[in-house]
């Protein structure tokens, strides 16, 4: 405890500061876009929403100095404790779950706010999964590591799944695996396998999809399905003619017509892209792609940085999540990706998003802080339950 005290204290000599500086200019630029966004009618007044999002902003930065302090050795030796926290944290959605409106049960309602569990999972997940790799290290195609991680993945996905059926996060889950394993070395012909698992068992996972999922899905290729786009396409079409209406420069903050007429669905979360293609044009759009480029590829020099295995297979998950949640959301509003429900990272409007990716990168800047292992310091035999 003594030891991590310590860190914390020199935090802001051995942390990322340049990581945090790239998180805390997007969180701000996310800011003036929810301001934007949350000033049509509809929302009878912005001050809320700012208010929890500078609040979360500051609470996220606080997460980011603890978590950046933290030994991830002394983590990795409790892995077990941690499968066990993720498994509890989303049990709590049976008696205490909420669609919070999302249409999706993985909302914890408690006194003060709404927390989502999946979140919070994915640091501990990407911890977890380190841990399991460091183990295999020296074996880490060997069929007994592969399935080791995968029996992990598909714990996490399962419970999601079942309790919150939130298919949104559970791919994060499934993309943080695939980017680690890539990293780690894994053999592509396990990647191979998988491909060719997946396409083999699509026609019967199909049948178990709702049919407003297979809609959402079937959209992309067939045009026959709402060609008016007065039903399964509306959302999409109001989207897209959001983003093109901008043009280049767009149409000007708190001037968008589309947004300040409130006629975009969730123009403040989910599809603040699309709000933001409208008042700020082509050029907004890449601005806010090029920031959230920039912390990615903060995350993945980090990694490479690294000597140690366990902490560049950190930095590589943390990296690996928000890439999929840009590519996800950004795609979801242009077209070409089914709607899913996942916000932009440190752009979207939402408190317990915002502070756990600000977790999330702490685990990044803790690894530039610390990027080989303590253990000449404490021998600890590596844990492989």
């Amino acid at each position: 405890m003594r030891h991590y005290f310590e860190e914390l204290r020199d935090f802001f000599k051995k942390g990322d500061m340049f990581l945090l500086v790239l998180c805390l200019i997007v969180s701000g630029f996310g800011l003036v876009c929810i301001a934007s966004a949350t000033s049509a009618d509809k929302f009878d007044g912005n001050f809320r929403y700012l208010a929890v999002q500078t609040v979360s902003i500051g609470l996220g930065v606080l997460m980011y100095a603890m978590v950046s302090s933290i030994d991830v050795d002394s983590l990795s030796e409790h892995r077990g404790l941690m499968v066990a926290f993720n498994c509890f944290l989303l049990l709590l959605l049976i008696p205490l779950g909420t669609d919070h409106g999302s249409g999706n049960r993985s909302w914890l309602k408690l006194p003060l706010i709404n927390v989502q569990p999946a979140e919070i999972c994915k640091i501990t997940y990407i911890l977890i999964m380190a841990s399991v790799m460091s183990s295999h290290q020296n074996t880490i195609s060997h069929p007994v590591s592969v399935i080791h991680m995968g029996m992990h993945l598909i714990l996490l996905v399962g419970l999601n799944l079942a309790l919150s059926s939130d298919m949104g996060v559970s791919l994060i889950f499934v993309f943080i695996f695939i980017g680690m394993a890539f990293a780690g070395g894994v053999s592509l012909w396990w990647f191979a396998a998988a491909i060719g698992c997946i396409a083999a068992a699509f026609p019967v996972l199909w049948q178990f999809l709702g049919d407003y999922q297979k809609n959402r899905i079937l959209i992309l290729f067939d045009p026959t399905i709402d060609p008016q786009g007065i039903n399964e396409r509306y959302h999409a079409n109001m989207n897209l003619k959001s983003i093109t209406g901008g043009g280049l420069t767009g149409q000007g903050l708190f001037n968008g017509n589309r947004t300040q007429g409130g006629n975009l669905f969730a123009q403040h979360t989910d599809y603040i892209f699309s709000s933001m293609g409208e008042e700020l044009g082509f050029l907004g759009c890449v601005a806010i792609m090029l920031l959230e480029l920039a912390i990615i590829a903060r995350c993945i020099y980090v990694g490479v940085r690294c000597q140690d295995y366990m902490r560049r297979l950190i930095c590589f998950g943390a990296a690996s999540a928000l890439m999929f949640q840009v590519m996800i959301n950004v795609g979801m509003c242009i077209g070409v990706m089914p709607v899913i429900g996942l916000t932009l990272p440190l752009i979207s409007y939402g408190g317990s998003s915002v502070v756990t990716i600000f977790a999330m990168l702490g685990l990044v800047s803790g690894a530039y802080a610390r990027p080989q292992s303590l253990s000449h310091e404490r021998y600890v035999q590596p844990y492989r339950g």
